[in-house]
């Protein structure tokens, strides 16, 4: 699915949280899986008018006004909680954000910097919450318009300050802006941070199918003209389009049998470390969620033997994964471009074996027929505790070629 940020008096988390509401996830739901993880917090949710426009207004209320997190705290909170891995990744990707803008402003290493607003149960609350909902409404891709800011003052714990505030325009590097009316704060320090790490497109409506639509009110007088709101538009997306003509291939990506992304490839060459680090690498990163990751045997500079390392990952996850490559490996440079693949329909299932019920994929293929690939972990499983050759479990469970009767649906 495709959601499209429609930021018509800019974003904060509960907005964000509220149209996602209004997009048809539970705000109960939220609750109980939030609750397990921090206390102290009620999630309310009413319509109200926006300009005649109705839309979900979200309060997060706190009754917990004493506990007080550093970045520190809120990673380990993250990483030690109860979340989908993807969920737990955007999480700990945002609030990292926030920390290196603070700490970045202030002088002050990561660890220790104090969130003060950031770090409350409401801003945890709307940053997981809106990764959550992303997660269970099955989106896997998020554009936007521009980012438009807002002029004058607030006051924060550190006293009056500039809108856009600091935090907020060194979240938003590199990402397009726009001025606005407004003559307050409309882009939070959440609300930049939910952008820099789940939008992977910046403009326009990209071509789409919209299913549903959501509103999430904003809670202040934004002297603007525009009604403060936050709308998403939530469908499926109209793939390989070129100029208003359709290709053979764009035909076939619109039936839906093939899918079309855009993703990152990066890529780098290292010749001074230890192969053996090179596997830990491999596996290091895919646990970090790149989509792929393949090494090349290359020779470089004095005829000296090196890997060439590819890495495919989302566009949301670039950054991270540059970063990552930089610091597990000697290399001092990494090549990034953005490339469309297009992909066949797949996701997760059981399949019967004579061995019994394994994971496996469902791969739908573009001539419309579908079948089931077991997955490598659940047979090497069965080689070891048998004692059978791997292969023999692959030609059992029909993993080498395809079974119509064990892939029959």
């Amino acid at each position: 699915m495709l959601l499209h940020l429609d930021l018509i008096s800019g974003i904060s988390g509960d907005m964000c949280l509220g149209a996602l509401v209004d997009l048809g996830v539970d705000s109960g739901w939220l609750q109980g899986r939030l609750t397990p993880l921090f206390k102290g917090f009620s999630i309310q949710a009413a319509p109200v008018f926006r300009n005649a426009l109705r839309a979900m207004d979200l309060t997060v209320a706190v009754t917990d006004q004493t506990t007080s997190r550093t970045y520190a705290d809120i990673r380990t909170l993250i990483e030690n909680a109860d979340l989908p891995p993807v969920v737990r990744q955007n999480s700990l990707a945002a609030f990292e954000k926030i920390a290196q803008a603070e700490a970045a402003i202030h002088g002050q290493n990561m660890a220790s910097v104090h969130f003060h607003e950031i770090g409350g149960i409401d801003s945890l609350v709307d940053i997981l919450g809106t990764f959550l909902a992303i997660e269970h409404l099955g989106i896997t891709r998020v554009t936007s318009s521009d980012v438009p800011l807002g002029s004058g003052f607030v006051d924060c714990a550190h006293g009056r300050i500039p809108v856009p505030v600091p935090a907020t325009l060194a979240i938003l590097k590199d990402i397009p802006v726009t001025g606005s009316d407004a003559t307050t704060e409309i882009v939070t320090p959440t609300g930049a941070a939910i952008l820099a790490t789940l939008v992977t497109q910046f403009g326009p409506m990209p071509a789409m199918h919209p299913e549903k639509i959501g509103y999430g009110a904003g809670k202040r007088e934004t002297g603007s003209r525009m009604p403060n709101l936050l709308r998403m538009v939530l469908g499926r997306p109209v793939s390989g389009q070129t100029s208003g003509k359709t290709t053979g291939l764009s035909h076939r990506i619109q039936s839906g049998k093939i899918q079309s992304e855009s993703i990152g490839v990066l890529t780098t060459q290292v010749d001074d470390m230890n192969p053996e680090i090179l596997g830990f690498v491999m596996d290091h990163l895919l646990e970090k969620g790149a989509l792929d990751v393949t090494f090349t045997p290359v020779y470089m500079k004095k005829n000296r033997p090196g890997t060439r390392v590819e890495v495919l990952c989302r566009r949301r996850d670039q950054s991270y994964m540059i970063r990552e490559i930089l610091t597990q490996t000697t290399a001092i440079g990494v090549r990034y471009q953005t490339c469309d693949r297009a992909v066949l329909h797949r996701e997760p299932c059981q399949m019967d074996t004579v061995f019994g019920t394994v994971a496996a994929k469902k791969i739908r293929q573009p001539d419309g027929n579908e079948h089931r690939v077991p997955e490598y972990d659940d047979l090497a499983k069965i080689a070891r505790q048998q004692g059978v050759a791997l292969k023999e479990v692959y030609a059992k469970a029909g993993g080498n070629t395809l079974d119509r009767k064990n892939n029959k649906l």
